[in-house]
């Protein structure tokens, strides 16, 4: 929100649409998303003064005798919830000591946005919504009948569960989010569900509250929905594929047609900064030791795992880990259901940028099926076998820290280490039990 405008009074609003509570709400490093239940009757100083939170119980490098991180609700995000309207959602910038801290992944994405308008452009983006509709204690898929080695697209499967897919379908169009398609994805009890593209901040709040709302109305139907990578398997993962494109106004500056893919030259040099950096990306696409059953998982049922394991770029093709499809657009494959909405759009910007800058060249793209003829390509980079691998990569990878910046990169390296130590010294089921619910 420019500095100055007036934000929206929410006491009024409050009082015009009959709002109860709002939920100040943000989103911590780990992705998992954080709130206070204010009573209307309070808004006015939390919106001006903010709703105080303990960093260090919140998945934040903070000390217990840090003060206060301060939840500053932005009020031009504020969404009525579909099923419990009564109930105001609020998307929040951290502040330590009066400032925005660094480590904050809305403030992150943020200053990524800011870095593509100071080079004079704006960022576009649009993500894959996937997930599973799962029995409540998250063990198997919840529609029994939903066997077929080849489902996607079944639309008995997708019709069995039209109470859920319709309500959350529902609530996007009386929030103007624009949905356009639903679908059941290419394994049992996966669906997908997608909206209209917009600038990087507006799709990553929307993707944070999506997650939110449909964990809610599947358990309002007694269901849980997980965005878990890998929950089975034999089944196909969860991904979150995530469309960029650069406009400068209404001029799409990515687009060039006479160039056989379509793409201008600042279009390469952003998929230039995403091959680059792609290594180091994973740490924030696919943040969660289960991020590695996808994408680097054997063929599934379905005969496919349609996830990417190099770093290669094509046309209209989905076994690389980029695919041009055309009209001056790119989509990104390799984010998963766990990657954190605000760091997946950050990282995005901040490799694309980077390319940018350095005019970093992609190579030449790949018109093969890398599923069966990937081991021919001798000099294409493989993505990291595991977290760790992908932490130290973005350990190593000073050129997308100094965009990104340390104050982000330093804390989430040190706390994702801790996880994949954690897990390295707890039983086989850890992993199972504390990434379901991404």
């Amino acid at each position: 929100m420019p500095q100055n405008t007036i934000a929206p009074d929410l006491t009024a609003i409050a009082a015009d649409r009959g709002i109860q509570y709002f939920l100040i709400s943000f989103t911590d490093l780990f992705g998992a998303q954080r709130a206070k239940l204010v009573p209307a009757s309070a808004i006015a100083g939390m919106q001006k003064n903010g709703a105080g939170f303990a960093g260090f119980a919140a998945n934040f490098v903070l000390s217990p005798a840090d003060p206060d991180l301060v939840a500053i609700p932005d009020a031009s995000t504020l969404i009525q919830l579909p099923w419990k309207p009564e109930v105001g959602w609020l998307a929040s910038d951290l502040k330590m000591h009066g400032a925005l801290i660094e480590q904050g992944p809305r403030n992150t994405l943020k200053r990524m946005v800011n870095r593509a308008k100071s080079a004079g452009f704006s960022v576009k983006t649009g993500v894959e919504c996937e997930f599973f509709l799962l029995t409540p204690d998250g063990q198997r898929i919840s529609d029994g009948h939903d066997d077929a080695p080849k489902s996607c697209y079944d639309a008995s499967a997708l019709m069995r569960r039209y109470d859920v897919i319709a309500e959350i379908c529902d609530a996007m169009q009386s929030l103007g989010w624009e949905p356009y398609q639903n679908d059941h994805e290419d394994a049992n009890g996966q669906f997908e569900m997608n909206w209209i593209f917009d600038d990087a901040l507006v799709t990553a709040d929307r993707h944070v509250f999506f997650k939110f709302m449909a964990r809610s109305i599947a358990e309002k139907h007694g269901l849980r929905a997980t965005f878990m990578p890998k929950p089975f398997m034999h089944l196909t993962g969860t991904g979150c594929h995530a469309h960029v494109s650069l406009w400068d106004g209404e001029t799409n500056v990515c687009f060039d047609a006479k160039d056989t893919m379509g793409l201008s030259k600042q279009g390469y040099h952003f998929v230039g900064g995403l091959i680059n950096h792609a290594d180091a990306l994973c740490a924030f696409l696919n943040p969660v030791v289960n991020s590695y059953k996808r994408i680097n998982a054997p063929r599934t049922v379905s005969g496919a795992t349609w996830s990417p394991n190099s770093v290669t770029y094509s046309g209209d093709n989905r076994t690389h880990m980029i695919r041009v499809p055309g009209k001056g657009r790119f989509e990104m494959r390799l984010p998963d259901g766990a990657a954190n909405p605000y760091l997946l759009q950050a990282a995005l910007l901040a490799a694309g940028l980077d390319g940018i800058e350095q005019k970093i060249d992609p190579g030449k793209p790949l018109d093969i099926n890398m599923y069966t003829d990937g081991h021919k390509v001798r000099d294409a980079k493989k993505l990291p076998l595991n977290l760790l691998d992908a932490l130290r990569a973005l350990d190593a990878d000073r050129g997308l820290r100094n965009v990104i910046g340390e104050g982000l990169v330093a804390p989430y390296i040190q706390l994702k280490t801790a996880e994949w130590n954690a897990y390295c010294s707890h039983l086989s089921d850890w992993e199972r039990t504390t990434t379901i619910d991404c």
